[in-house]
């Protein structure tokens, strides 16, 4: 018998993370603003960075900057929102270390639905962010470096990266939560 977990229980805890998000969607959202917020500054500075040189290279190489701080940031709304499934409250002392445990084990048990809430988050931030930025940057502009856009099409693209941040982590932060299996309970916050 194999250890893998049935579609339905893949569909199971992508429903169960939406039907946590909301019962407690305040402090969930409140836990992605903060670290979308925080993550802002590296997000902008990385893509001034490549404003004015549109070299591939450089490119790809802040975008691989872009996947890490988004990482971090996701791994710190998993660990903050630990305890939400159990009706526990926001941990932000240590989250980032529970986290990428958190995340960790989600993936070696239940890779089926790590990959269902990745995909299902990835559609609404695409959703989110590739009109925007399109009507921003022009498909070029999308697709390839950066450039020099102005200052309102960078805006744009900036603020629509950031509400699919916000939306996005806490959905994907629970889903790791249930597929790794562990609810924290509030007696847990200090960890």
């Amino acid at each position: 018998m194999s250890s893998r977990p049935a579609p339905s229980a893949t569909v199971g805890t992508v429903r169960a993370a939406l039907a946590v998000l909301r019962r407690h969607w305040r402090p969930a959202y409140l836990a992605a603003l903060a670290a979308t917020l925080v993550n802002t500054v590296p997000d902008v500075v990385r893509q001034l960075l490549v404003r004015d040189d549109p070299d591939v290279s450089t490119a790809v190489l802040v975008d691989v900057v872009g996947f890490a701080t988004g990482l971090l940031a996701q791994l710190w709304v998993t660990g903050a929102v630990a305890a939400l499934p159990a009706g526990g409250g926001l941990t932000p002392a240590g989250a980032l270390r529970r986290g990428a445990g958190l995340a960790w084990r989600a993936v070696r048990t239940s890779p089926g639905a790590v990959a269902l809430g990745v995909v299902l988050g990835g559609a609404v931030s695409a959703l989110l962010t590739v009109p925007a930025s399109v009507a921003a940057l022009g498909p070029d502009g999308v697709l390839g470096p950066l450039g020099s856009p102005g200052a309102g099409a960078f805006t744009v693209a900036t603020v629509s990266d950031l509400v699919a941040s916000v939306v996005t982590l806490p959905f994907l932060a629970v889903v790791l939560v249930l597929a790794a299996g562990r609810r924290l309970t509030s007696a847990s916050r200090g960890q």
